[in-house]
């Protein structure tokens, strides 16, 4: 029962890998549900169960301290992994210190059980043990630093550090450890001659050389890392004679020994790779950016194998039941076994090779499949295990079954994997060069040089630097793009669909192209970005002569779910005069009430938060918009001259945001700046005009924000207004629809095209739930052109304004004229994007009165709406 959260984490690891284009941080999440998921915790079970047992400790009369740091342990990762997403770095620190008492009270329950230990010949192993939790509280800190620390050169070290201290620390040990005597039992031969001496050597030379390794990384030096990291290997040759003897005894024929094996090989090729890589870097950087290429394969080859392989040879013993249920459990899990591991070996080493992307991809997924396959096989071996029970309850003379002996053809299934593997890379080869340019080959069927060229590209200022890179024709490329914006969120897309993903602040991505053949176009695919200039051009120099894929949209497409334009699908289809759902409900028009005046200026506190909200705009229409507070607009304000407003800006959005009060008179380089995701500001302003003022993102580009929801208003009434029997808002905006789940069209909103032009954020929605009011009642009405780009001429068919207030001052007065005559009127409010004002009428007859923007074309594209005048 331990082990079902570990199934939980698998779970999800399955699930982010099959939907990460879609998620935020997906690599860093595969890596986390993983390592600091399954791993970490089936760690405190079996290294606990392992304790118990070499050392022949009495059991605990309860189970509570163990369950309780295992409760610890799931509360904490999942706390770290919702502030890692939502950038909120409190629940980060909460999660992190969740899951530093956790092990920390493992490791000191395990010492204590050490210190009082009857029997010691293994207690080696348990060292292991202890000193892995020592070093994995260490790197939980630097984990928590690494999410609050976004700038370099530190973010870099941190990561380095961090990534040390539990990969090899927490997780090496561990694994080392347990080996020790777990290896020869998997093989069911007896432990070699000399493995505990050379355990008890081995553990002082990886300690030293994972305090060597962190202490370069935090220094900066890749030399002194790399020595760490050979000290490790030193550390690993300790141990290898005991490990190959065994091995010799009885090959490891069985999935749960070949798993472990392939799981050492990957940490031993990974470790070399980066002590090459370290000792030839010219600086941190790029040391930095060669562990994190190792990162994914030391999590997958090396972590996600030997937690598979170990947990095939222990959940049987655990599921107990005796020797016959044991055996018939180990069956199930071992089916396919030398098959699995020889595709996720073999599809590893496709992905570590520079291969195209296509064929990565391809290797990717049969890797997953092999691994995933492991849930369903457990599943089949508790069955199996519970109807063995029940048979030998039934029919308890029956003859035990024999121990699990390996059968079929080892090297057959190993070759029909490779088979399986190599097949997949011939296809995805074909299917890339039949693609061509712009769809899926850079190469162009350039032959490989064999060299290689590494780019630093920042992201800022809406553009790359350097914006045009150039490599000889035939080379590798690899590029390092780092987001170096201070609030901004970027990416880099190539035409060919690779991609960076979303790069908040200081966060940075490795791009690599197997071959360069032909000129490639790039491009950050936020929403504006693109068309602000924010562009990058790599140029083969030598290649023949062709087209790139980077023209087709004129520069204002872009890849895949990223771009926002036609180009992505189907326009909507807009009829703004259809009938809504029956469970349609009209946005309030109604202005919020204020409370009497006292003659003391009244505080107003609100917080704004900005997400990304999927809404109907008109009938059968839905759009992704960015929101305060959910809606588009946002919520209208209301107050008095001289009122104070405290607004609190939480950005919850997916890209940076800001926020611009028209009512407010203040340098606006502080309160008006951009935050990035899960950041947060409070602007402060006292009212000391009246007006209908706007409100609106003013992120670049600022036309984009704002037509895709970002706006709102706030009233600050005059002195000495008089009271009126009914008060309604409208917000005059445009919509410019692009795909559903892509939001605005930036290419439309440049060629002024809107698709609907609206009042309060939905098309004609006052037609079909009118406005109401009573014969004689005085009603004002407050009108503000959001824009951002139309002006709106007022209109209300069959009233006439006595009373017009534009701009902060009467044009028109009950009673007055403009000229002094009494009996003026007005019949429109003219307003340019971003002005407001109010019309006062009476409506003497009871019927059905229109509004609408008499700019005619808007009216017929939405703004349009009914009061309904009763007896």
């Amino acid at each position: 029962m331990r082990d079902l959260p570990v199934i939980g984490w698998l779970l999800a690891t399955i699930v982010v890998a099959l939907v990460h284009p879609w998620l935020p941080a997906p690599r860093w999440l595969l890596i986390h549900l993983t390592l600091l998921g399954a791993v970490t915790h089936s760690i405190l079970v079996w290294s606990r169960y392992f304790t118990d047992t070499l050392l022949r400790s009495p059991a605990d009369a309860t189970r509570g301290p163990q369950n309780a740091r295992l409760a610890l342990l799931d509360l904490g990762v999942l706390a770290v992994v919702a502030g890692v997403l939502t950038g909120w770095w409190p629940a980060t620190v909460l999660g992190g210190a969740s899951v530093l008492v956790a092990v920390a009270w493992h490791g000191a329950a395990l010492a204590r059980r050490l210190h009082a230990a009857l029997s010691r010949r293994f207690a080696m192993v348990v060292r292991f043990y202890v000193a892995a939790a020592a070093l994995f509280t260490v790197g939980i800190v630097i984990g928590v630093l690494v999410a609050r620390v976004q700038a370099d050169p530190w973010h870099e070290r941190l990561l380095v550090a961090h990534a040390s201290t539990n990969l090899l620390g927490w997780i090496g040990l561990t694994v080392l450890g347990t080996l020790v005597t777990l290896w020869p039992t998997m093989l069911r031969t007896r432990l070699a001659d000399g493995v505990e001496r050379a355990a008890r050597r081995a553990l002082p030379v990886l300690l030293v050389a994972i305090a060597v390794t962190v202490a370069g990384a935090l220094a900066g030096s890749p030399r002194a890392s790399a020595l760490g990291l050979a000290c490790y290997l030193a550390g690993l040759s300790l141990l290898a004679p005991g490990f190959v003897a065994a091995a010799r005894q009885r090959r490891p024929t069985s999935y749960a020994a070949a798993s472990a094996l392939g799981a050492v090989c990957w940490l031993v090729l990974c470790l070399v790779l980066l002590v090459a890589g370290f000792a030839v870097a010219a600086d941190w950087a790029e040391a930095g950016s060669w562990f994190e290429r190792f990162t994914p394969f030391l999590a997958a080859g090396f972590g996600a194998q030997v937690l598979l392989g170990a947990m095939s040879y222990l959940v049987p013993v655990a599921l107990g039941g005796g020797p016959r249920a044991v055996a018939t459990a180990t069956r199930a899990m071992d089916r396919g076994g030398l098959f699995r591991v020889g595709v996720v070996n073999a599809g590893l080493v496709a992905c570590l090779v520079p291969l195209p992307a296509i064929v990565r991809v391809a290797c990717s997924v049969l890797v997953l499949a092999a691994l995933a396959s492991f849930l369903p096989l457990m599943m089949l071996a508790i069955k199996a295990s519970v109807t063995t029970r029940r048979q030998q309850a039934e029919e308890p003379a029956r003859t035990p079954m024999p121990p699990v002996v390996a059968t079929g053809n080892p090297l057959g299934a190993l070759a029909l994997a490779c088979c399986l593997v190599l097949a997949a890379v011939a296809g995805g080869t074909v299917v890339d060069q039949r693609l061509g340019p712009g769809a899926g080959s850079i190469a162009a069927g350039v032959a490989a040089t064999g060299e290689t060229t590494v780019v630093e590209v920042e992201a800022r200022d809406m553009a790359f630097f350097p914006s045009r890179i150039e490599v000889p024709a035939g080379n590798r490329l690899v590029i390092e793009v780092r987001n170096t914006d201070t609030s901004e969120v970027h990416d880099l897309v190539l035409d060919d669909g690779t991609d960076s993903g979303r790069l908040a602040p200081g966060e940075s991505a490795r791009l690599e192209i197997a071959v360069v053949g032909r000129d490639v176009a790039g491009w950050c695919s936020v929403l504006g970005h693109r068309q602000m200039g924010m562009t990058l051009e790599i140029i083969a120099l030598g290649a023949p002569v062709a087209p790139t894929a980077s023209g087709a949209d004129g520069g204002t497409g872009g890849h895949g779910g990223h771009q926002h334009g036609p180009a992505d699908g189907a326009p909507a289809v807009v009829d703004p005069h259809a009938e809504p759902d029956a469970d349609f409900t009209a946005y309030d028009a109604t202005l919020p009430p204020l409370p009497e005046p006292t003659g003391v200026p009244r505080v107003h506190r609100h917080t704004f938060r900005i997400s990304d909200t999927v809404a109907e705009v008109a009938p059968g229409v839905t759009q992704t918009l960015w929101t305060y507070q959910g809606s588009a607009p946002g919520p209208t304000l209301h107050g008095r001259v001289g009122d104070r407003f405290e607004i609190t800006l939480v950005n919850d959005g997916t890209v940076g945001h800001s926020i611009d009060f028209h009512a407010g008179a203040l340098a606006p380089d502080e309160p008006m700046r951009t935050i990035p995701p899960g950041e947060s500001l409070t602007y402060v302003f006292t009212a000391t005009r009246a007006g209908i003022w706007m409100y609106h993102c003013g992120t670049m580009p600022m036309a984009a924000h704002i037509a895709n929801g970002l706006f709102g208003a706030v009233v600050i009434e005059p002195a000495d207004l008089t009271p009126v029997d009914r008060s309604w808002v409208l917000v005059q905006s445009e919509f410019y629809l692009g795909p559903a789940d892509a939001g605005v069209d930036l290419a439309k909103v440049q060629a002024e095209t809107p698709d609907l032009v609206v009042f309060n954020g939905y098309a004609n929605q006052y037609d079909h739930q009118p406005l109401t009011a009573r014969v004689g009642e005085r009603v004002r009405i407050w009108v503000l052109d959001a824009g951002p780009n139309r002006s709106s001429s007022f209109h209300v068919i069959g009233g006439q304004f006595d009373t017009v207030w534009l701009e902060g001052a009467y044009h028109l007065r009950q009673g007055e004229g403009a000229f002094g005559e009494e009996d003026g009127g007005s019949q429109a409010l003219g307003l340019f994007p971003a002005q407001g004002g109010f019309v006062e009428l009476t409506f003497d007859e009871a019927g059905h009165y229109p509004f609408v923007s008499h700019l005619m074309v808007d009216g017929e594209r939405g703004a349009h709406g009914i009061v309904r005048v009763t007896d």
